[in-house]
């Protein structure tokens, strides 16, 4: 069993058997069919994953790891705002007709700002400061924008990550203030595994800890069935991940840098329902 299956079947027991249930409750979400989409959530989740051991990734099911890298790369890397620059469609629901997601996560990534070193947007100031002082405690960054909230089709989920250096090791930080836990938690922590990966790589860092913490964790009430299937499931030993170790730019990173082996899973949840 990996420590990310171990990790996951915990918090998923913690909420279905102590979680608080939002059903009555005035929520935001509806279902496809519009009726209201309630929860079972745990607030403030803490979940640690020592990157130095293993690669996060679950065994229970297949996370499809190349996906989640080019979402993380569209936002960190491209830093767009516009679907048609993202070879999947998770966020089509979202977008106008031009394709674009407004003032949201790649947008912020990429708005550049004045420091008294230049100007740079936030993942340029990152990769300054892991490289000229890695052990500043200040090394932040933040999409979650109020001025702009307004403009956003949807308000960032995970939204800011904090990256700190200790013994050349790098780890980081992923505050998120809401997630389905079915649908996308394996998914962000896989992405932001890569991200220290990457970033560690291209400032000469080793790996470290990566640390998620999320404010709302829930479960939906119609995952909850599934997900209590997904949880008593085998699982299998975590797989092993490689990265191109000719990359030393970090824009100059493709999906097909990244590879996980002997990547074992139970099948895939297929058609799960997504609330809006």
């Amino acid at each position: 069993m990996s420590a990310a299956d171990t990790l996951f079947i915990n918090m998923c027991q913690d909420i279905i058997e102590h979680g608080y249930s939002t059903e009555g409750e005035k929520v935001r979400p509806k279902w496809e069919d519009g009726t209201y989409a309630y929860t079972i959530k745990r607030f403030g989740v803490v979940n640690r994953y020592d990157l130095s051991k293993e690669f996060p990734a679950l065994t229970l099911r297949k996370t499809y790891v190349k996906s989640a890298v080019d979402e993380m790369l569209w936002i960190w890397q491209r830093k767009s705002n516009n679907i048609h620059d993202l070879h999947s469609h998770i966020w089509d629901e979202w977008a106008d007709e031009n394709g674009s997601i407004g003032k949201a996560y790649g947008y912020q990534m990429g708005v550049k700002h004045q420091y008294k070193e230049g100007m740079m947007d936030q993942v340029d100031r990152v990769i300054y400061d892991l490289k000229n002082n890695p052990y500043s405690r200040r090394i932040m960054t933040n999409m979650y924008v109020h001025q702009d909230l307004s403009e956003m089709k949807l308000y960032p989920c995970a939204y800011s990550m904090t990256f700190n250096v200790t013994d050349n090791r790098l780890n980081a930080i992923l505050n998120q203030r809401s997630q389905d836990v079915l649908a996308a938690n394996n998914w962000n922590v896989v992405q932001y595994a890569v991200l220290v990966h990457m970033l560690a790589q291209v400032c000469d860092l080793q790996v470290g800890e990566l640390v998620h913490v999320i404010a709302d964790a829930h479960i939906y009430d119609r995952h909850i069935e599934i997900v209590k299937e997904l949880i008593t499931r085998p699982t299998y030993p975590a797989p092993t991940f490689k990265l191109n170790p000719d990359i030393h730019d970090f824009y100059e990173f493709t999906p097909d840098d990244f590879t996980l082996e002997n990547y074992q899973t139970g099948p895939q949840v297929k058609n799960i329902p997504i609330a809006i």
